[in-house]
């Protein structure tokens, strides 16, 4: 299922910053961009050079895993490549093969700088990359709210404030091109950088958790793919109209990083699919997922994981009262079980947002300006599924059973300590001697907080016999600002959405 959506590609080093030694150079804040043509580099001869998202201040992945550096040659002469830093000195050889040559590093722990020089026997050009860190490479994708800058935050002017104060973490950014077949190298937009207060705030977006864990994303997605493969331009007003081929965007700008080594993924998207292939996307979604873990598992060398932590933003909210599948939506992006991971989608994490709603965004409330929260709720899942640390609450309350006590009250009782506040409208049940589908006819029914892990819902008058489904916080809207009526003990974390048949 590749070209799911628009990819776009950022990628960084993470936990680096007690790594390093001496000082960084920021680099420009701004820079025009640069064909695939040509990479950025020190000195280069004309014929020997390296792909084009490989560049001076760069991040490589760090061990256990094995980077992969590769690039191009004009002779059949063999390429020497020497890396040079705190580990030592290491010489590896290549043969070129249709013009490429390739490396597979040994393991490098994280921290650096480095260097990486190139040559080519029978010729006096070198190429020397500088700066070059080990470290966690994270590639990050999706729709409008993934090309969110950080000016466009509440807090704008506290966040970019912080840029300096993370000189170990690289970004960098792929443009937005397409193409009808899939191609080796990329266009970049942003060559590898160290994050100012400039580059964050005008040319893409990024967010930050304090605690280590930075995710910096890249420009708008604006198109959706669903099964049949076509793409469905998506206008909230600020995007515009895009391709209308499948898969023109990953041949273009996913296709060529497949050889790069990488630690994970995040993912902000869904928005289109609320209302083009909704019913599909409970396959399409987790089919993308699997489709990428594949294709960059054989692509670096079996280097990058073959099932890589994928981590994903739930969607957060658009309008009130609407029927606009954004409920399904949600449901979906969890293959439909309400819940990451799962057994159709193992190693992934989600942050739930449908508790951040922003009607006074001055980009439009399909844009919430919150995006430190969901930032925060992805670190949470990423310290506990990507980097396996223990004791990690990272998941929102989720049922574990429905019963009956009575013939007026069904008793919710869920997978952890919650905190509670009472509601008239948050629960509905469907009242029917049939299935339910999401379509039927719903009624909100009134929930009370019981004990420390459950909760009680009067089902009013219909007949406890016919109560056949129930569903939680099923609109799009469901509560203001950090006020849905379930939680985490400590009101970390929301319960997300959930359908159930009785």
């Amino acid at each position: 299922m590749r070209g799911l959506c628009v990819f776009l590609a950022v990628s960084l080093g993470v936990f680096l910053a007690h790594c390093r030694d001496g000082k960084t150079v920021s680099p420009e804040a701004t820079r025009p961009r640069q064909d695939a043509s040509e990479p950025r580099f020190l000195s280069a001869g004309r014929e020997l050079r390296f792909a084009s998202y490989y560049g001076a201040g760069m991040v490589l992945q760090r061990a256990p895993e094995r980077a992969v550096v590769w690039g191009y040659g004009g002779r059949k002469a063999p390429v020497l490549l020497t890396l040079a830093g705190p580990q030592g000195r290491g010489i590896y050889n290549s043969s070129v093969a249709d013009g490429i040559w390739r490396v597979m590093l040994d393991p490098v722990d994280a921290g650096g700088p480095y260097n990486i020089t190139v040559t080519q026997e029978g010729s006096s050009s070198s190429v020397t990359l500088t700066d070059v860190l080990f470290g966690d490479i994270w590639l990050c994708g999706g729709q409008s709210n993934m090309a969110f800058t950080v000016a466009q935050l509440l807090n704008a002017s506290e966040e970019l404030a912080q840029a300096s104060k993370f000189p170990s973490v690289r970004i960098f950014m792929v443009a937005l091109e397409q193409s009808d077949e899939e191609m080796t190298d990329l266009t970049v937009e942003v060559p590898w950088s160290v994050p100012t207060a400039a580059l964050l705030g005008e040319v893409l977006l990024g967010w930050y958790t304090r605690g280590g864990l930075v995710i910096l994303q890249s420009d708008p997605a604006l198109w959706s793919e669903g099964l049949n493969g076509q793409f469905l331009p998506w206008d909230f007003g600020l995007l515009s109209a895009g391709p209308i081929q499948k898969s023109v965007l990953w041949n273009a700008m996913i296709h060529p990083l497949l050889n790069m080594t990488l630690k994970g993924a995040i993912w902000y998207q869904g928005e289109a699919n609320s209302a083009y292939n909704r019913d599909k996307y409970n396959c399409t979604f987790p089919s993308m997922i699997d489709d990428w873990r594949t294709a960059f598992h054989s692509g670096s060398g079996n280097q990058t994981a073959s099932d890589f932590p994928f981590g994903f933003v739930q969607l957060s909210t658009w309008k009130k009262n609407a029927a606009d599948g954004f409920p399904e939506i949600r449901w979906h992006q969890t293959a439909d079980y309400g819940f990451a991971p799962n057994e159709r989608m193992k190693h992934t994490f989600m942050a739930v947002a449908l508790d951040l709603p922003d009607a006074e965004s001055p980009w439009g409330s399909i844009h919430p300006r919150f995006k430190q929260d969901a930032a925060y709720r992805l670190m949470l899942g990423a310290r506990a599924v990507a980097y396996g640390e223990k004791g990690i609450s990272f998941q929102g309350p989720y049922p574990i059973s429905v019963n009956t006590t009575n013939t007026t009250h069904l008793v919710i009782t869920y997978n952890q300590d919650i905190s509670a506040t009472q509601s008239e409208n948050i629960f509905e049940i469907c009242c029917s001697k049939e299935p339910c589908g999401y379509d039927s006819s719903w009624t909100h029914v009134p929930m009370m907080p019981q004990g420390p892990t459950t909760v009680t819902v009067l089902v009013g008058k219909c007949p406890m016999r016919d109560v056949s489904s129930l569903r939680y916080a099923w609109t799009d809207w469901p509560c203001d600002f950090k006020a849905c009526p379930i939680y985490s003990a400590d009101r970390v974390l929301p319960a997300p959405p959930f359908i159930c048949q009785l």
